[in-house]
């Protein structure tokens, strides 16, 4: 199958490094992008299946969402919610990345239990996408007692990350510096819960715990939703960690998180998620919400701020999403300025605070939807012209 989406406006590559390229077309081989340029349409793109016309909106990659707490399926007992991560798909949301299942009524805390749990969950996201999207999941939650070997097993079973450390029994920086170790032996990512305590049973969390513990990302760095200090914010920034800044957090402090990684050149590591479904309630819209956030109030340019929710989380996490460049999985969405908004361009729309009009998204280069429901509708919708999917364009 071959796809070319021609009469784009602009392309938001996702690579934080070189956020803008210079092309209007977009060719799609078995799922993978094959080629990003001009021309194409009269080159490899000749005679494609489907073909897309962009009516001059803009191309970003699917946004990735780097703090989620999923359970199983679509359905979040947190909140009483079905269909929440379907509902993200309509925030432009194509993959997901559990912090921990820290809601599941009954969540088991011996040892046994919780390596069950953490092996089943990344099983059942692995043979389920709710609507395509792709949730990495089985994020156990650091308990007292656990041991190497315990970490060995996980990863063979096919655990890649462990949930935000806080939440469980482990609380100090000295009680989870070896287990941090011991994950990032076996290939596991690791977060850490900063700010106040989220949920019953959890802790405040400052920069000493933190930056003994050394995880690769330090979670909600803007709180969750409780914030830090400015000065352990400006700590942990100053460190070779990723900066997670999510939207169920502290607005006052994602912009001092951001503004003080721009200052120390480091928005490569600011990465973005919901932190949710949480107390916030579920949030389809909030990646884009945090975007136009740090764009217009955080002096952000919107390209750098779309590679913050995509290339940069799928460089920590080592994802094959997240930028739009030959070889990588075709996860996209074609958005616009909203209809009615001062701007002209999806990226203008996130430099005044307006979120973009989602008018399609595709996962694996399949047209999973075409007008979001959740988003304002795009002033110029894209239009699939032959073939096509479920979408169907949106019309």
């Amino acid at each position: 199958m071959r796809t070319l989406i021609r009469n784009l406006g602009a392309i938001a590559t996702g690579d934080i490094g070189a956020p803008l390229v210079d092309a209007d077309e977009v060719l799609i081989e078995e799922g993978r992008i094959a080629a990003v340029g001009r021309g194409l349409a009269a080159g490899p793109g000749a005679g494609a299946d489907q073909v897309i016309d962009a009516h001059g909106s803009t191309a970003i990659p699917g946004l990735i969402d780097s703090h989620a707490h999923p359970a199983f399926g679509d359905f979040t007992p947190r909140q009483r919610t079905i269909d929440f991560i379907e509902s993200g798909l309509h925030g432009g949301v194509t993959t997901v990345m559990s912090a921990g299942e820290v809601h599941l009524p009954g969540r088991p805390k011996d040892m046994v239990g919780l390596k069950a749990l953490a092996i089943v969950t990344a099983k059942s996201y692995q043979n389920f996408r709710p609507a395509g999207v792709k949730v990495h999941a089985g994020a156990p939650i650091l308990e007292l007692g656990l041991e190497e070997h315990d970490f060995a097993e996980m990863a063979a079973a096919g655990v890649t990350l462990v949930g935000e450390i806080g939440l469980g029994s482990v609380k100090t920086g000295a009680q989870a510096a070896p287990m941090v170790a011991w994950a990032k032996a076996h290939g596991m990512r690791v977060t850490f819960h900063t700010g106040g305590p989220s949920i019953a049973g959890s802790s405040a969390i400052g920069a000493d715990a933190v930056l003994e513990a050394r995880p690769h990302i330090v979670g909600h760095i803007n709180g969750g939703t409780t914030a830090m200090s400015d000065a352990d914010i400006e700590r942990l920034v100053a460190t070779d960690m990723a900066i997670e800044i999510v939207q169920c957090g502290n607005g006052r402090a994602a912009l001092h998180a951001a503004r003080t990684a721009e200052a120390v050149d480091g928005l490569d590591r600011v990465i973005l998620g919901n932190d949710a479904p949480s107390g916030t309630g579920v949030i389809p819209l909030g990646i884009l919400r945090t975007m136009a956030h740090l764009a217009a109030l955080g002096g952000i340019a919107p390209e750098v701020a779309i590679a913050m929710a995509t290339g940069n989380t799928a460089r920590v996490h080592g994802l094959d999403v997240g930028v739009l460049e030959p070889g990588r999985a075709a996860d996209l969405c074609l958005v616009d300025a909203p209809i009615g908004s001062a701007a002209s361009t999806a990226l203008g729309a996130l430099a005044i605070g307006d979120l973009p009009g989602i008018s399609m998204v595709l996962i694996d280069g399949v047209v999973m939807l075409g007008r979001s429901r959740n988003t304002p509708p795009a002033a110029r919708a894209a239009e699939v012209l032959g073939g096509g999917g479920p979408g169907g364009g949106g019309h």
